[in-house]
């Protein structure tokens, strides 16, 4: 098994976004040709120095955006040569519309998430479960069912972000809490984010491709619950039964904060509408959202004399804008470009490598050679090596025939198995360097056995409960 794992991992990291039937009429058999295996070797350094960005400090759009343009100027030489340069041409505009429509959506979700911040909400909520005084054993399963139930609607990153400032207030100096605080945090927001389609990127896709309805993917609410609860039971009783002083720290929500979050609600439900009853691509929905935060931005900026928020009161250092004054490009500049941008490399590699034949050649050894079952698991088990997002665009590119369970099985696999390591997840890299020190990749590695326990339980009950979707 692993050997046949090892045979599909350059195969899968190097599968396609654009449909099988799409890439038979449009695509070279490079697979063994000097110039297909150089797009690998191109595409493989980037990715080790993606993986690479804690030490390296280098962003991970970077050599993904360049790998990109050098895979495509190969493609476009070899294509030449093939007299396909039309279809090359096709290939990567495909490439790009996709790019493209995944790209918006996630920029419009990122704004409002930013607003939220720019108006304070998450600040009240971080300094609301400080100063109640909960004990750390409460707080840690506070902590991890807020991170388990936010995550999918807002991003696992933001989430775990906040959730990581309230078990460093508390936590303190205590190392043994905070590490166990912020791996419970990880696998919550891991797990929350998979049975949303906004939980995470992964879901998103699934989602915007028709591979699972909006509503089917709530189907794994008890898969992914069991996943998060089951390594939390087991981490409970090496918390400290402690209690620390409660800190005051008095924070106000913004103007119109309530308002952003209604309209977020009301964005999301314009998405769901416009792609279950217009039959309509979800990012229109989304974009007449970001229209609906233009117009109260417009309003709040008019009705500025009412603003209370004090110079004094004001983080300096999040950019946020002038006291009083909102403008809604501020949260749009302030999205994660760096991410946005590496998922248009990530879109681009894998699409030239797919144009060159590699496609076939992992959709034959996952899921005929192994199934659909065991190559699902896979997916999960590589997703905590390699980002879930070229895994699950791998997945799709092949798009195997399964019936929808496995189809809910993959994204359960893929959104939950980055849990494994903590270099496995943005939440887990992005808590790493919050809680430098107390949370490490060692410090959870230790807990690795404990979080795979809950990864094969979440498969199991998933196989139990929603053994009626076909699996």
């Amino acid at each position: 098994m692993k050997s046949k794992m090892m045979q599909a991992l350059p195969a899968l990291l190097a599968s396609a976004i654009f449909p099988q039937n799409a890439l038979a009429a449009e695509s070279l058999d490079m697979t063994s040709h000097p110039v297909g295996l150089f797009a690998i070797v191109i595409f493989l350094i980037a990715y080790l120095l993606v993986m690479a960005e804690e030490f390296t400090h280098l962003r991970k759009s970077k050599p993904v955006i360049l790998a990109a343009g050098i895979i495509w100027a190969a493609i476009a030489w070899v294509a030449a040569q093939h007299g396909m340069s039309v279809e090359a041409e096709h290939a990567v505009r495909h490439n790009l519309l996709e790019y493209a429509e995944l790209m918006l959506f996630l920029l419009v979700a990122m704004t409002y998430i930013n607003a939220m911040e720019e108006r304070r909400v998450f600040e009240w909520l971080r300094a609301w479960l400080i100063s109640k005084g909960f004990g750390f054993r409460s707080l840690f399963w506070i902590t991890g069912f807020l991170a388990f139930f936010i995550s999918p609607i807002a991003d696992n990153l933001t989430t775990a972000l906040l959730m990581c400032a309230v078990v460093l207030a508390v936590g303190g100096t205590n190392t043994r809490f905070v590490t166990l605080g912020c791996i419970n945090i990880v696998v919550a927001a891991n797990a929350g984010g998979a049975f949303s389609p906004f939980g995470d990127i992964t879901t998103l896709m699934v989602w915007q491709k028709g591979m699972v309805e909006f509503w089917t993917f709530f189907a794994l609410f008890i898969p992914s619950l069991v996943n998060f609860l089951v390594p939390a039971a087991i981490m409970h009783f090496t918390i400290p039964d402690e209690k620390p002083d409660a800190a005051e720290e008095h924070v106000e929500m913004q103007r119109g904060a309530k308002r952003i979050i209604l309209l977020f609600l009301l964005t999301i439900a314009t998405a769901v509408s416009f792609h279950n009853f217009l039959h309509l691509p979800p990012v229109i929905g989304m974009l007449t959202g970001l229209g609906y935060l233009q117009v109260f931005g417009f309003f709040l900026k008019k009705t500025a004399y009412k603003d209370t928020r004090r110079p004094d009161n004001i983080d300096h250092d999040s950019q946020m804008g002038t006291p009083g004054v909102y403008d809604v490009f501020t949260p749009v500049a302030r999205a994660e470009w760096d991410t946005l941008l590496f998922f248009y490399g990530v879109v681009l590699c894998v699409g030239g490598l797919g144009f060159l034949g590699y496609l076939s050649l992992a959709s034959d050894i996952m899921y005929n050679q192994w199934g659909p079952t065991y190559a699902n698991i896979a997916v999960g088990l590589l997703s905590a090596i390699v980002d879930n997002i070229p895994v699950m665009f791998a997945v799709l590119t092949m798009n195997p025939d399964m019936p929808i369970g496995q189809w809910l099985l993959v994204t359960l696999t893929a959104g939950v198995g980055g849990s494994l390591l903590s270099i496995g997840s943005a939440a887990g890299v992005a808590l790493m360097g919050q809680a430098r020190g107390k949370y490490t990749f060692f410090g959870h590695l230790k807990w690795t056995p404990v979080i795979a326990l809950g990864y094969v339980a979440s498969i199991y009950v998933h196989m139990l409960v929603n053994s009626g979707y076909g699996l």
